[in-house]
């Protein structure tokens, strides 16, 4: 019978949550004075036992549920952002430092900014504006650029062309091979990632060559890798301080973190 009460519910129910209890844990066991995790058996055990009861008194008492929904929902984003903050920590040479990814803006700059990026990502695309304002406006910024290729086997291929392509292009003129890229319109792959990059006016010769080295494959590994810690779903996702900040959330949002870690040290001040 309990597989007819939707599932948030029965999570609910389950977890023993405080405002599903009030409604209807037996008389008894409130009065028992049982301890926390004697009461979260009752409620499982109870409410497995008569889940009639369950349905009732959510019928009666709707708000009970949407209250118990927001914390749980509330709860999960707290306890995410604290396993993130840690995951940061724990990888932070690897995220800030590593050898293996294009480093944009000033090399020696004080402040940090991270993107994890997919050359086919339409977000990415509209990131890239802001980005370039960012370095423009802020002479003290430095900003790590980690292929991230997560939308297909196109991604995969253009990811290793731009990374092989950093053992001859450095710094603004790798920025003006990642500008012409990620600007570029429909499916990126290999053949755009290559065109681009001999219209730059790379040796072909040596890409090719880099791009089969082991080295090229292994640095997209490690940033795999560095997101699956993070627990990274998606493009783009930047990284400021101890902060992992998901999706294309615009020029000032990023600025003000960046600022925020000039003040205090942290992306979040207060």
């Amino acid at each position: 019978m309990i597989a007819f009460i939707p599932r948030p519910v029965r999570m609910l129910a389950l977890a023993g949550l405080s405002l599903v209890a009030a409604a209807v844990l037996p008389a008894q066991a409130q009065t028992a004075g049982v301890n926390r995790s004697e009461i979260q058996s009752i409620i499982k055990d109870y409410l497995v036992s008569n889940p009639d009861v369950l349905r009732e008194a959510l019928f009666a008492h709707p708000d009970v549920l949407r209250e118990a929904l927001a914390e749980m929902e509330r709860k999960q984003k707290v306890d995410e952002e604290a396993a993130r903050v840690k995951a940061v920590a724990d990888q932070a040479p690897l995220i800030f430092s590593s050898p293996r990814q294009a480093v944009l803006g000033n090399p020696n700059g004080k402040v940090t900014l991270v993107e994890f990026f997919d050359y086919n990502c339409g977000y990415c695309k509209k990131s890239l504006d802001d980005m370039a304002q960012l370095i423009k406006s802020d002479p003290d910024l430095r900003v790590v650029i980690k292929d991230f290729p997560v939308l297909g086997p196109g991604s995969v291929e253009a990811a290793e062309v731009a990374t092989a392509l950093r053992n001859q292009f450095k710094g603004d003129k790798y920025w003006q091979y990642h500008n012409k890229l990620l600007s570029s319109r429909g499916q990126v792959g290999k053949a755009q990632a290559l065109a681009v990059a001999k219209d730059l006016g790379a040796d072909m010769a040596k890409l090719d060559k880099d791009i089969a080295n082991p080295e090229t494959r292994a640095s997209i590994q490690e940033v795999m890798q560095i997101a699956d810690k993070l627990s990274l779903t998606g493009t783009p996702t930047f990284v400021v301080g101890d902060e992992v900040v998901v999706g294309a959330v615009g020029y000032d949002e990023i600025k003000g973190r960046l600022n925020n870690m000039r003040k205090c040290g942290h992306a979040s001040c207060g």
